[in-house]
Parts: structure tokens; sequence; C-alpha cells
């Protein structure tokens, strides 16, 4: 069912429906609780998603969309625009902080330990940066902060060098900073440790079947800031309903996830995952 904000005599903004009650018993009964996030959760800690004016990019003439961008095509015809491009990113990202919404899926992880699990679909690493486990996310776009090799002389994952600013004054890197970012292992160029549009998941890298696998055990699915554009997102929703799991949408606005939700008994919360995540999270510190 869809639910609104509601406010008492005192200002106090409240759930309406007794939802709180009903998603504490659902938690309290559950086994494993997956949090799936999406772009939303970013843009509140004022990350961009690319896909408006921030994203595109010019290359002689022409201007280029983020979809163009993003791929392993773009790469291979122009590797250091599409370094630059990416160089460009990572600066926004490393300039963001985790909001309050990344910090109560930190409470919520150590509230629950190993009931817990995230699947991000961002590649801004503000989840790791603040708190949660590596061991318990599951980055099923990858990471902007690290790189791998292009012509995947070894499946290394590495940082990004420390010779690359994070500071977005301009849109465009250098050559030679550019140059640097090489193999370590066989000098190739490097490639962003990130999913482009003409690629794939897999496992070895974007952790795939183990995504599949959390969903099938999952018993509560509480989805952040994503409407359910790709593929794998898509799948782990179908799963945790298909195993009669409760799904709980948080978005700002309606969208395919949230009546899913609705659809099989679950719930859907517009709002932002930084005011209700935090509200969620606390209802659970006595259960």
């Amino acid at each position: 069912m869809g639910l609104s904000w509601t406010e008492d005599y005192r200002g106090f903004k409240m759930f309406e429906d007794g939802f709180l009650e009903k998603w504490k018993q659902a938690v309290q009964s559950a086994g494993l609780i997956t949090v799936m996030t999406g772009a939303g959760i970013s843009a509140e800690s004022g990350i961009p998603t690319f896909r408006g004016p921030e994203g595109y990019w010019t290359i002689g003439s022409q201007e280029y969309h983020p979809q163009e961008m993003a791929t392993h095509s773009m790469f291979m015809r122009h590797p250091f625009e599409v370094l630059s491009w990416y160089c460009y990113r990572r600066a926004i990202c490393a300039n963001a902080n985790p909001n309050p919404g990344h910090d109560a899926l930190v409470d919520l992880e150590n509230l629950l330990q190993d009931r817990f699990a995230l699947i991000t679909q961002n590649v801004d690493g503000l989840h790791l940066r603040a708190g949660n486990s590596l061991e318990r996310t599951f980055q099923i776009h990858g990471n902007i902060n690290y790189m791998r090799c292009s012509e995947e002389c070894s499946q290394e994952i590495y940082k990004m060098g420390d010779s690359i600013p994070t500071t977005p004054v301009s849109k465009k890197f250098s050559l030679p900073l550019l140059e640097g970012l090489r193999c370590p292992r066989c000098n190739e160029l490097s490639r962003p440790h990130v999913l482009w549009f003409d690629e794939s998941y897999n496992e070895e890298y974007y952790r795939f079947n183990s995504s599949l696998d959390i969903a099938g055990k999952t018993d509560v699915l509480l989805v952040v800031g994503t409407s359910g554009a790709t593929n794998l997102p898509n799948q782990v929703m179908h799963a945790v309903l298909g195993k009669g799991g409760l799904v709980v949408d948080i978005n700002i606005e309606s969208n395919v996830f949230g009546e899913l939700a609705q659809k099989n008994n679950g719930f859907a919360l517009q709002g932002s995952g930084g005011i209700l995540l935090p509200k969620l999270v606390e209802s659970l510190r006595d259960v």
C-alpha cells in the first residue's frame, strides 16, 4: 500500500496506517534483510545523476550523452576522453559526503549484522565511506575509485592513482596525467572498474551470482532511490517477490518498484532516504 506523511497537532511528521509496527514485526520475524540502493540516495549527497546537462561531454565539436560515454566502444575509440570524463566524475564523488540515509544503513548493518546485505547500483563508494562493510556490500555496477587492466591481463582491481586530482576544477584532465593510468602488470591503459552500458554483469567483477543468491534468501527488501531501469535490480526484486518476501520502496517519485511492492502486499513510501531511513532504523532499536 502507498503511504504518505501526516502532521499531528504538534507538527511532527509520522507514518500513516500503523506502518512502523508492521515494519518492525516484519524485520523481527525475518531472516535476511536486504537493502537495494540507486542514484536517489547519492543525489541527496549532491552527486548528479549525469543524465542531465552535467553528464554531456564534448569531443571536438560533438557532444556525447552519458550512455554513449560509458561504453566499451567509446573507450576503444577515444580512451583518453573517456578516462578524463571518469576522472571528472570521480572528483565530483570524492567531494560529496555520505548523508543521513547512508549513515542509517550503517546503523542498520550494525543492528542486524549477518542478517543484513546491501546491493547498490551506485559507483561512488559512499556506502563504504559511511561505514558499511565491504563483505556485505554488493557493488553491482563497480566503484569509480578503482580501475583494472583494459586488456584484462589479470582480474586485479586497484585504486586509481593518487596523481589524479580529486578537485573538480576542470572537466578536462591533461594527457600526461591520464597516461599514468596504466596497468601495473602489463602497462596497458587501465579502465574504470565500472559496468558500461554495452557490457554484461558477471560474478568476477560485479558479484552477479552472489547478488541473485542473496535475493533468493531475502525476507525483507528495502529499495531506496532506484526505479528499476536496469536488469539485475529487476531480477533481485522479482526473486524476493517470488519467495513471498516483503518489499518496502522509498522514492521521491512513483516508480515501477513501488507499484510492484504495493501489488504484492508491500509498501511504497514517497519521500527521501535521508529522512525516512533514519526513522525506519530508529524504530528497530527495541526489536
